[in-house]
């Protein structure tokens, strides 16, 4: 392997193990001890890894790389259909949809997803990360959400980012952890 390639390996090993980690912390912080312990361990695997290394950039993910070059992404594809906190896993044939259509998220992956949101916006926006990155990326991809999401698992992802945008983390983990209390939404 030449050197470019090892840099690339380095680097995707140290955002994908970084991620996972700040994923892993909030987890532990509202409670999600085993998805903090599980969550992306699919990053790891040969599908998943060749395309990290071979699109890594360090600044957005190589899945949107892969995506751009080849029109579809197999690590994606691959990563979607392994890990439950991303809502893409929660869709599928619907005859009251007439067609594909989002089912309702459980809760916890609901909060699994918003810990991997706030992570990647910390990973891609390193010091420019603030409370309302999360609520921003999102904002950015919404067009693209709606209809896809189920309407209820799409409106507690925005209630939770608009909350850690407006009122910081703290309330916000408080909130999550009286939600998974609750054990429903």
């Amino acid at each position: 392997m030449d050197k470019s390639k090892w840099d690339n390996l380095r680097g995707h090993l140290k955002t994908i193990t970084t991620h996972k980690l700040l994923v892993m912390e909030n987890c532990f912080k509202v409670g999600l001890y085993k998805q903090g312990l599980l969550h992306d361990l699919s990053k790891y695997s040969p599908t998943e890894l060749i395309t990290g290394v071979k699109y890594y950039q360090g600044t957005r993910s190589p899945n949107a790389v892969e995506r751009e070059e080849k029109g579809y992404s197999i690590a994606w594809l691959h990563h979607k259909g392994r890990n439950r906190h991303h809502f893409e896993y929660w869709i599928d044939f619907s005859r009251a949809a007439g067609g594909l259509a989002g089912a309702k998220m459980p809760l916890n992956y609901v909060i699994e997803m918003v810990m991997d949101r706030i992570a990647a916006s910390c990973v891609y926006r390193g010091k420019e990360y603030t409370d309302a990155s999360a609520w921003e990326y999102y904002q950015r991809e919404k067009p693209f959400l709606t209809g896809a999401m189920h309407p209820e698992t799409q409106a507690l992802l925005e209630t939770i980012l608009q909350m850690l945008k407006e009122k910081g983390e703290k309330k916000t983990f408080a909130y999550i952890r009286k939600l998974l209390k609750k054990g429903s939404y």
